[in-house]
Parts: structure tokens; sequence; C-alpha cells
């Protein structure tokens, strides 16, 4: 009999498109699905790492139904994936690639120790449409600016999506497993991760709804309600993608078949797509991108370090009197994300009315998004500072009562996400006030604040910064 092959689950939580899976099936011999618990997952936020907990709890469910199990351990990966194979006798590890460089460090070794021992050791794609060395300029170097990034992708080849296996074959006896409530992945949400459930759409099977139901009703009119974020007029699929719910390809090749369908804003939402992997393609490059300015030359600017200052917590807490900024935050506290729009918003005022640095903003989404992607975060981050990979110039500050005038003129968003100023607040404006620390001792009640800094008196002060920057 062909020996069993151990899968290593990481962030693919899903059966279709799953090149690991399907390899590993086709190599026969039973298939053992395994998730490890090691520091990059201890290390996670709050909020993400809740999210993790429930995605995982569903794709046990999703392998119980086809008879296989889901097998947890912890520890270095370095140790307990090599000694778990020996324990199964398994002849081959398969896995689908990361690309962050903590993971391919750990990965690396991984793949070492196991070959070193005789284990046929392989890495798939599937996280990504384009691995991000194979995509490159006419000179041989890698893309720093989106927009030619796209043109030389956009008429790629993107393999057909796998089909889920029709089944997972077992092995005779299953290992000893970890149990996943021992873990308590979700214990830092606290009393949020209540508030915050419902708006959660779990499981691969989910996700395929949401697009499905994108590509019917919404997606026609993308490349217009995407920036509304009083509409419900995005596919909502980040939490998904970022555990790998559903696949990227999939996405793509159902927002082709939108444009074959002549759906204007479908092209829009490839872009999207791809703006995903132009993240990744900088982290695979410059992996300083995560935690030092992408443009070097940026070090020597005068941002704000200190996390406890009074401006600081105002941000965080949605209390910095200017509408726009305060609803998305506490957006963000109730649905564990963040429409795109509030977070540019959102982040060019951290960033430049309020002088703060972005690593501040960076790790803040980091405890508080269930969709946070380490590539798209640290990308949008920098993008919105002035720092990183935007052909926009660095001085471009957003106003956000402007933007709110634009985007949400008749103040749908607002009053959906703001409590103070109305009589009758909606539900999800005093959901913020069961989701937040009650170490923070806010209520509905409380007077809404002034501004701490007004759009004109912040983009003056950032302007000045830039006039007298080192640079």
């Amino acid at each position: 009999m062909t020996s069993p092959t151990l899968v290593w689950i990481r962030r693919d939580l899903r059966l279709s498109d799953h090149a690991a899976l399907t390899a590993a099936v086709a190599r026969g011999g039973p298939v053992i699905p395994v998730f490890l618990r090691d520091d990059l997952v201890d290390d996670l936020g709050a909020a993400p790492k809740w999210r993790l907990s429930l995605g995982l709890g569903h794709f046990a469910e999703t392998l119980a139904s086809k008879g296989s199990r889901l097998i947890l351990r912890s520890g270095d990966a370095r140790a307990v994936i090599p000694a778990l194979a020996q324990e199964l006798g398994a002849g081959a590890v398969y896995w689908q690639r990361a690309y962050d460089p903590a993971s391919v460090e750990r990965d690396t070794d991984v793949k070492a120790v196991l070959k070193e021992a005789g284990v046929e050791a392989r890495s798939f794609a599937g996280h990504l449409l384009f691995e991000p060395w194979t995509v490159e300029t006419k000179q041989g170097d890698f893309y720093k600016v989106y927009t030619p990034f796209w043109k030389s992708v956009r008429d790629r080849a993107v393999e057909a999506s796998l089909a889920a296996p029709s089944s997972l074959p077992a092995p005779e006896a299953w290992p000893e497993s970890e149990a996943l409530e021992d873990w308590a992945l979700g214990a830092a949400m606290n009393r949020g991760a209540d508030v915050v459930r419902p708006f959660v759409q779990l499981g691969e099977q989910a996700a395929q709804s949401r697009l499905g139901a994108f590509m019917a009703s919404k997606v026609a009119q993308y490349d217009r309600t995407r920036d509304i974020p009083a509409v419900d007029g995005t596919s909502n699929l980040s939490e998904n993608l970022a555990l790998g719910e559903i696949s990227p390809a999939q996405c793509w090749h159902a927002g082709q078949r939108a444009m074959e369908e002549g759906k204007a804003g479908a092209e829009t939402f490839l872009k999207e797509l791809v703006w995903r992997e132009f993240a990744y393609h900088l982290m695979w490059h410059t992996p300083r991108i995560l935690s030092a300015n992408w443009r070097e030359e940026w070090a020597a600017f005068p941002w704000n370090e200190d996390e406890r200052k009074a401006e600081v917590k105002a941000w965080k807490q949605g209390r910095t009197g200017i509408r726009f900024v305060d609803a998305a935050m506490r957006e963000m506290y109730v649905t564990g994300r963040m429409h795109n729009r509030g977070r540019m918003i959102v982040a060019s005022y951290l960033t430049k009315h309020l002088m703060c640095h972005w690593q501040i903003g960076l790790r803040w989404f980091e405890d508080c998004l269930i969709d946070w992607d380490p590539a798209s975060n640290a990308m949008g981050w920098q993008w919105s500072a002035g720092s990183g990979p935007d052909a926009t110039p660095y001085f471009r500050v957003f106003n956000p009562v402007t933007q709110l005038d634009k985007f949400d003129k008749d103040r749908d968003y607002v009053s959906r996400w703001i409590a103070e100023e109305y009589r009758a607040p909606h539900e999800d404006a005093l959901a913020y006030f069961k989701a937040i620390p009650r170490s923070w001792s806010m209520s509905a009640e409380d007077a809404y604040p002034d501004p701490i800094v007004g759009p004109d008196q912040g983009r003056q002060r950032a302007l000045s910064a830039y006039e007298n920057r080192d640079f």
C-alpha cells in the first residue's frame, strides 16, 4: 500500500481548488490533514486569531462530513511536522505556499528536514493568482507601481480551478489530536466575539454563496457602488480570501465570466484582485514593507511613534470628532471589517492629520480585523502614509469632511455607526458599546466630541512637515 500523505493545512481552509489536497489524493494511500499551532499562530492579533479558530472548527466539520479529520498539533514546525510524518509512516508531506518572510523561512527549514529524512516534501501554489517571482518587467526587475503590474498580468492565463476531491482516504487509525477548544484562540476577543459573530460568513460554502450573489446582483454596479460605504456594493470576500475559504482563482474566473456577460463592474473587481496580488508581489521582493518604510528615505520623517498620546487613543476609540473616521473605526469593532473607503480615510487621518507613524495603525488593524492579511495591511498603510508604492504624490491629504460629503451625502453610513448624536440610534451603533473594552468607560449617552484636529489644521500641519522633510 502507498504510505500516508500528510497535508499541512495553513491559510487554505477549503476542499476545492486545493492543489496540495488534490495531489495527496492522487498519490494514493491515506490522506491526513493537520493544522499546526506555532509561533506564527500565537503571534496573531485578537480578531484574526479568533476568526482562524472559527475557520478551523468549520473546516474540521467539513472534513468529518467526508470521513476525514483535521489533526491538531502545536509546537515548532521544524520539529513537529517531521516527527508527525515519522509517527504516521508518511512518505510525503504536502502544503500550499505562504509568502511572508517568516513563513518562507520556516517552510524552507521544514522541507530540508523532511528531505533529509527521506520524506517527499512539496509545496503548491494556490493562495495567489501568480507566483510573485513570475511577474517581472522587461528589464527583469519586479514592479514597483500598480498600473504597469496590472497591465502585465491582466491577460495572463489562470489555470482552471480544481474540483473538490470526491473522497479523502482515511488511515486505519487516526493519530492523536489536540482539542481546538483547549487552544482558546479566541480568548483575547472577550465580549467582542459575540458582537462580531453575526457578521461572519464562515467556510467554503458561505464564501461560494457570497461570490455567486455578488456576481449575480452587484458586480455590474461595482465600479460605482464600491466607494459608497452605506451601500452593500462589494463582494465582502476579504475574510474568506484571508483564510483560503475561497481561492483567488475561483474569484478571477467568476469575474472573467461576468466580463464576458458585459457586466460593467467586472473589470474593476478583477483589478481589486490584482491589487491584492501586487501587495504580495511587493512583500516577496521587498519584505521590509511589513515593518519598515518601503521608501527607505522616509526613515527620517518625524512621525509621532508614542501610542500613549491622547490623539492616538481618540483615534482608536472612534472619538476623533471627525465623523467619517469615527464611523469607520466603529464599523471595524462591530463587524470585524471596514469598508475600503473608510480604511483610506482613517489611515490618512492618523498618518497625516495626526502625524502618527503608520506602524501604529498597522498594528491596530492587525489586532482588530477578521480579514487581516499581512501583505494587504502593510501595503495599504504605507500607501496611505506616503511611504509606500503610490504613484500619487505623497503630499495628497484626504479631507475627511469633503470625502464624507462625496461618499455619504445623506449620512446613512455615519448614522449607522455613531450613536451619540441620535435620539434613536441604530442597533449597530449601540453594538459598538457592547464590543469595546469596558475599561474605555464609554456610553451612547456621552456627548459627541469636537474634532481633536480639524481637517484644515491637520492638512496644514502635514504639508508643513513635508516641506521641511530631509529627503
